[in-house]
């Protein structure tokens, strides 16, 4: 946890993503980045030389009409001493059975942080803090680039002006593996997902392609983001 909690400072620092009084929104799914990124805040908050609060919030996408049990996530919190918020939605519904969605990530996705955003603004929070991790940016980078054909990628911090609210995403250092390995030794409560579209994505298309990549020449991912920051691509420069 050391490493990742020196990898989270230096993005913090590096992309000033916290300034003093911040209350800050931590968008937690259940799987281990959003539950490593909060627990790596709470530790941050320790010690960070400015003063910020953190409130954890789930979106409840009620698969299967169920509403879905984070129980565990609950017991965290209350043990970090931090205030968590589930907001139950019907949008396994909407999307899944009402709208059929063919490729439903996307949809989901925006649905999923619109709310995410609505929520976090009643709480009173000027800022989100997302769990992607610099896997996640490469990954983004390469579907941008083969799907869409545009050079860019989500950037590390983002200030949304129709709700007012910045979001932050503090883990964009930290590689899969090593929040997979952390997640693991603090026995973060993992909440593993009910998505019928699980595992199924492009997006696992083009980690698959990134680990060929990397077999063949290096480590591909580490050179993708460090060519944007070098590019300045979608505000990655330092």
């Amino acid at each position: 946890m050391r490493r990742v909690l020196s990898q989270v400072r230096a993005a913090v620092d590096d992309y000033k993503m916290i300034a003093d009084g911040d209350k800050i929104a931590v968008g937690v799914s259940g799987g281990k980045d959003s539950l490593l990124l909060l627990r790596a805040l709470c530790d941050l908050k320790r010690f960070y030389t400015q003063e910020f609060q953190i409130v954890a919030i789930t979106v409840d996408m009620r698969f299967n009409k169920k509403n879905g049990d984070f129980s565990a996530i609950q017991k965290m919190c209350d043990e970090l001493g931090i205030e968590y918020v589930v907001k139950p939605t019907d949008l396994y519904e909407i999307i899944f059975e009402v709208r059929k969605e063919e490729n439903p990530c996307a949809l989901c996705a925006r649905m999923r942080r619109g709310i995410l955003h609505d929520t976090a603004k009643e709480l009173g929070c000027n800022k989100i803090a997302l769990g992607h991790h610099l896997d996640d940016a490469a990954e983004t980078f390469i579907m941008n680039l083969l799907l869409e054909s545009r050079v860019g990628c989500f950037a590390p911090v983002t200030y949304l002006s129709r709700k007012d609210i910045t979001m932050i995403r503090p883990l964009v250092y930290v590689r899969e593996r090593e929040a997979t390995a952390a997640a693991q030794r603090l026995s973060l409560p993992v909440v593993e997902s009910g998505c019928p579209a699980n595992e199924k994505t492009k997006r696992e298309d083009i980690k698959i392609l990134l680990q060929d990549l990397s077999e063949q020449y290096g480590d591909v991912p580490e050179k993708i983001v460090g060519a944007m920051q070098r590019g300045r691509i979608d505000r990655w420069e330092k």
